[in-house]
């Protein structure tokens, strides 16, 4: 009794006084949030007690797992001898010099240096700035057009969502910004129709020499895009896709910026989803997993190509945070890179999680409800559809994933709706244990699922 008082303490007083993020707040104050109150590994406690599975690291973050002492003795360490200074100023601290070390010896290619931020939407914001202020230097302040992808995830800034494909976003507050074109996803159990993979792969991949082509190459600056789509439903793209995209990046004058905020740090086993698909990005846009999530941290990658005629020839880049390179955040993120690196858990999730998550996510295709089960790394999603062999979708598009979503809640399983798309993304130290357990959860939702699509 004491729990469901509490219960309805924190909730009334939430609903009172918290707008939420991404949230419908008349549905909510009827409803009432559910308060999480501890964690532990990969579980959640909520106010009344019941433990929840987090199959989605937090919001695809935490992936050392809740309640690393390290992590918290970092901070606490790093409060008491520097809490907080600026970098502003020609001034520096010796936790976001040795986190930029770190950084350059952990990144792909020759992206040797580092701005800060605080979150992924800021670091997609800093790349905008960066990119354009890359061609005014070069004398080509006509290419500022950026091309992105629909249905993408950049952030929810101004700039950020401008850069990203979601629709309602774009609807709601009068987005995208000017110069930013938005080209086709390459999401085939949604949008390949009677193509194959590959024939639907390589259509995807040449929509962006046709938009280059359409506007201009000399109006185009720079094309963003995720490894793998997170936010947008774990879209693993067709194998042909990405080596396309590389030879017309390189073929045509633009920059490529790989947002890693979701794929960085081991998520796809790599400590790059860069590395995963031998991209070669100009930029990285990177957050989340750089901290796991303990402390708010985001950076841009920059490689010696963009760096050195904006050191040689820019002057002063007009663009900061009070928060770039806060020195408790960045020793978090130094002993988050040092456990990852030195319990070599990147490397046990590409040799044994991954197979063994991969092999056990895929026994879910079986049931009516799925027409497809697909992961890459520790990432998965189900398709959750009438018809399995036209990949119908079902009427009133997110209204199933919406039940099933709140089935795993009730089922002690976090696991996200995107529409019609159940998604996982668990933290990276799960074991074999609680990848069956997790399964176990997710095949009785969707039984339960099942029942209430029949049932309407």
């Amino acid at each position: 009794m004491n729990n469901k008082h509490e219960t309805i303490d924190l909730q009334y007083r939430d609903t009172a006084h918290h707008w939420h993020p991404f949230t419908d707040t008349r549905k909510l104050s009827v409803k009432g949030p559910r308060v999480i109150k501890k964690a532990k590994g990969i579980y959640l406690w909520d106010s009344e007690g019941n433990r929840l599975l987090d199959g989605m690291a937090g919001l695809w973050c935490v992936n050392l797992g809740y309640g690393r002492s390290e992590l918290i003795d970092a901070a606490s360490r790093q409060m008491k001898e520097l809490p907080y200074y600026n970098t502003f100023f020609q001034t520096s601290h010796a936790p976001v010099i040795e986190l930029s070390t770190m950084l350059a010896h952990l990144t792909p290619g020759d992206l040797n240096r580092f701005f800060f931020t605080g979150s992924g939407s800021e670091a997609n914001d800093t790349v905008m700035r960066l990119v354009r202020t890359y061609w005014d230097t070069l004398g080509k302040p006509e290419k500022k057009t950026i091309l992105a992808r629909h249905n993408a995830y950049h952030g929810s800034t101004v700039a950020a969502a401008s850069l990203g494909g979601m629709q309602a976003m774009h609807a709601q507050s009068g987005l995208p910004i000017p110069d930013i074109v938005h080209i086709a996803q390459p999401y085939w159990f949604d949008e390949g129709g009677d193509l194959s993979p590959e024939e639907f792969g390589f259509r995807t991949a040449t929509a962006l020499a046709d938009e280059i082509d359409r506007l201009g190459e000399n109006k185009v600056a720079a094309f963003i895009a995720e490894p793998v789509q997170g936010a947008g439903g774990v879209i693993v793209p067709p194998e042909n896709y990405w080596p396309e995209v590389k030879r017309i990046c390189a073929e045509r004058d633009i920059l490529f910026i790989a947002d890693e905020v979701i794929c960085g740090f081991g998520r796809l086993g790599r400590w790059f989803g860069s590395q995963t698909y031998d991209l070669k990005p100009d930029l990285i846009s990177m957050a989340k997993g750089i901290s796991s999530g303990y402390l708010p941290l985001g950076a841009v990658a920059i490689s010696e190509k963009v760096a050195q005629p904006l050191i040689e020839r820019a002057g002063e880049f007009f663009h900061g945070y009070t928060y770039s390179g806060h020195p408790t955040c960045a020793a978090v993120a130094m002993e988050n890179l040092r456990i990852l690196h030195e319990e070599r858990i990147v490397e046990r999730v590409r040799e044994h999680t991954v197979p063994y998550f991969q092999k056990a996510w895929s026994t879910l295709t079986d049931h009516p409800l799925v027409g497809e089960a697909r992961s890459i790394g520790l990432m998965g999603a189900l398709e959750l559809v009438p018809d399995k062999a036209s990949r119908k979708r079902f009427d009133n598009i997110g209204q199933v994933g919406e039940t099933c979503r709140d089935l795993c809640l009730d089922n002690g399983l976090v696991m996200r709706a995107v529409r019609d798309s159940m998604i996982v993304s668990p933290p990276l130290v799960i074991t074999d244990e609680q990848i069956d357990e997790l399964i176990e959860r997710a095949r009785k939702s969707l039984d339960l699922t099942l029942k209430k699509v029949k049932h309407r």
